[in-house]
């Protein structure tokens, strides 16, 4: 775990919201998301935040280098999930360190 990294990536409001929005991906895709077990789509995520897709692969692209979130490639498709494990550890040395 790169805490340094982690921070970055939780430093922005935009990769916070999107981290939130992949936490209840049915209440936050609701329209046109299908769970097919391996996350969200990268344009879902890119549709819902409204920015260009260069724009938005740059904050995913955070999101993974900080092993917040974690791809899955189906074919032509980029999935993304919530690395949860990696969340719980991080918060839980947050609270041990604070």
């Amino acid at each position: 775990m790169n805490a340094d990294l982690i921070h970055k990536a939780l430093a922005n409001p935009l990769r916070r919201e999107i981290l939130a929005w992949l936490k209840t991906p049915r209440e936050a895709f609701a329209m046109g998301y299908i769970d097919l077990g391996h996350g969200v789509p990268v344009s879902a995520i890119q549709q819902r935040s409204g920015l260009a897709q260069s724009t938005i692969s740059a904050h995913l692209a955070t999101l993974v280098d900080a092993s917040l979130l974690v791809t899955t490639r189906v074919g032509q498709w980029t999935f993304l999930a919530r690395n949860e494990a990696l969340i719980r550890a991080f918060a839980a040395q947050l609270h041990r360190q604070l």
